[in-house]
């Protein structure tokens, strides 16, 4: 088996923080990691409202671009689709919501700095997301 690349255990790491803050929100997981063909969503939380398609996102502090600026429109699409194929196979009733989870961490500490938490970051319209 081929050594976890640097990139895949920070997002790893991010991933983690960010599940345990949705988790100390109040938020159930449902789901990390889902795959379909062509597609991912990291988490999958829910609350009394809405069900959550959580893209986190894992930058250095030193980084000059936000995390989020990464979910571009291709992104927000694959998005969409993963979760319209999650919702179909799980039989949904609550609304859904795309949020993004920025993770900031020092790279030489290797500490998280910051997780900010954009709910609603962007929405179906359509055949395209408006961020």
């Amino acid at each position: 088996m081929a050594a976890m690349t640097d990139a895949k255990r920070i997002g790893n790491m991010g991933e983690a923080a960010a599940e345990g803050y949705l988790r100390k929100k109040g938020y159930e997981i449902l789901a990390r990691n889902y795959h379909i063909p062509g597609g991912e969503i990291d988490i999958i939380a829910a609350d009394k409202e809405y069900i959550i398609f959580a893209e986190v996102k894992t930058r250095n502090a030193s980084s000059i671009a936000r995390p989020s600026a990464w979910v571009n429109k291709r992104k927000q699409k694959k998005l969409i689709l993963t979760a319209s194929q999650y919702i179909e196979e799980n039989d949904c009733e609550l609304q859904p919501r795309f949020d993004v989870i920025e993770v900031v961490y020092d790279m030489h500490t290797e500490i998280i700095v910051s997780i900010e938490h954009i709910e609603d970051a962007f929405m179906q319209t359509g055949d395209y997301a408006v961020y």
